[in-house]
């Protein structure tokens, strides 16, 4: 019992590429398998092109929002006081504080490391832009705003922040 004395080398050789079978298919499941696509990948913080600015990009119900949590300089140089939307043409928008502000809105993730059919807001010149996102990797993003069509537009790059 357990001696190998009547077994052929045919059978030894046929037992040992079982062996060596079974253990080569075994590894191939312990193979690191490739990164699954991740739509919440672009939750996070995320620091504009500029540095004047971080975003909070979160997820409310099955869309994408962005707001502005920080700002470089969060206070207007004349009055001391936060700073305000003052270029926006919605009366009904203008004047809010750009601190808090919800700047991203409405993107839905449609594949491979890109969210589209959102909307961006810039308080500088008081648009409101199309926008598509592209997660370029875990750190980096590609913000394209356009008006029309994507290739009448400006990408900014905004790089991932770790926010205590």
């Amino acid at each position: 019992m357990g001696c190998n004395f009547g077994k052929t080398k045919r059978d030894m050789k046929h037992s040992l590429n079982l062996i060596i079978g079974l253990l080569m298919g075994t590894s191939l499941f312990a193979l690191p398998t490739p990164p699954v696509d991740n739509p919440d990948a672009i939750l996070g913080f995320w620091k504009t092109g500029e540095g004047n600015a971080i975003v909070q990009i979160y997820k409310q119900g099955e869309q994408y929002q962005g707001k502005i949590v920080w700002l470089k300089e969060p206070n207007d140089p004349n009055t001391g006081k936060p700073k305000l939307d003052q270029k926006n043409e919605d009366p009904k928008l203008k004047g809010r504080p750009i601190m808090g502000m919800i700047n991203l809105r409405d993107f839905k993730y449609a594949k491979d490391k890109l969210w589209e059919e959102g909307k961006i807001y810039d308080p500088k010149s008081g648009e409101d832009y199309s926008c598509k996102i592209t997660l370029v990797d875990n750190n980096t993003l590609e913000v394209r705003g356009y008006v029309g069509i994507s290739l009448f537009g400006r990408t900014d790059t905004w790089k991932r922040q770790q926010v205590k």
